[in-house]
């Protein structure tokens, strides 16, 4: 049994407890009022300071997107055509069968759009970037296409394919500023790695700002260094199992593809060949 009342002029338990939940909600109210101070006047994001950042980045935007190169138009339209051919094929690799509901299901049309531009000539391949947790941001893995191209001057470069690049940046309640740039994004991003670094700064800069005029809290899933490391690591290259039929070595990962092994896999299975394909990503 607790005892209520003040023993040796100490303070009881139950009075304690009063006394704290009294002081968390005295310093909570205050935080509150605080962080009304500091976003006063861009809660509405019609200042003059809001209209000069969302067209800012609106600049910044329409820059790092219209920059490209023929490499890259010409694997954003066969991307296209590939993501063309499966939804009217309807076919889904991971069940063996054909279905409706295809188009809905991400890996198998990220392999299908990585086996069709190999067919055509590309070093196309299925990544997968793993980050663990930090600090700053929880663990996650993400999977996306890659295509490795050869400049003039001989250096390999990076182009990343994601075909739902549009909705990684989507969140609820959006200001009005980060709806437009949402908008202004392709639904599949084609483009070397540099390029996609400066949207990815763009953007996760506008979902703070979105965050801060709506007065909600910023998900560490948001965060900057989180949104990089979904394309702009060092992924895990993975190829057709056709193609690794011996074992392979790559920096931190070591596949080994035996016989018996394949022969229990689909034909549309993948594994590990880095043996052709690797790349030093900086």
């Amino acid at each position: 049994m607790v005892m209520e009342e003040a023993v040796d002029g100490e303070m009881s338990l139950s009075n304690m407890v009063l006394g704290f939940m009294e002081d968390f909600e005295r310093d909570h109210q205050r935080r509150l009022e605080n962080d009304d101070d500091d976003d006063e006047g861009s809660s509405g994001g019609d200042t003059a300071e809001s209209k000069a950042f969302w067209q800012t980045q609106h600049s910044q935007l329409h820059e790092a997107l219209a920059k490209t190169s023929p490499a890259e138009s010409r694997i954003r339209a066969d991307t296209e055509e590939a993501v063309k051919s499966m939804r009217a094929a309807a076919a889904c690799s991971c069940t063996g069968r054909g279905r409706p509901a295809a188009r809905d299901c991400r890996l198998c049309m990220l392999r299908h759009v990585a086996d069709r531009l190999r067919d055509a000539g590309y070093n196309s391949a299925l990544c997968k970037s793993k980050w663990t947790r930090s600090p700053d941001i929880p663990s996650g893995e993400h999977s996306y296409v890659e295509v490795v191209v050869q400049t003039r001057s001989g250096k390999a470069v990076r182009v990343v394919v994601e075909l739902s690049f549009r909705a990684e940046f989507e969140v609820a309640r959006a200001s009005a500023g980060y709806r437009a740039l949402v908008t202004a994004l392709p639904e599949a991003f084609v483009g070397r790695a540099d390029r996609l670094r400066g949207v990815v700064k763009v953007m996760c800069a506008a979902a703070k700002q979105c965050m801060k005029e709506n007065n909600m809290h910023m998900g560490p899933w948001r965060k900057h260094k989180y949104m990089q490391a979904k394309w702009l690591g060092t992924p895990e290259r993975t190829a057709p199992a056709a193609v690794a039929a011996t074992p392979v070595v790559v920096p931190s990962v070591t596949v080994v593809g035996s016989p018996e092994k394949q022969t229990k896999f689909r034909a549309s299975m993948l594994t590990f060949d880095f043996g052709r394909n690797a790349v030093e990503v900086a």
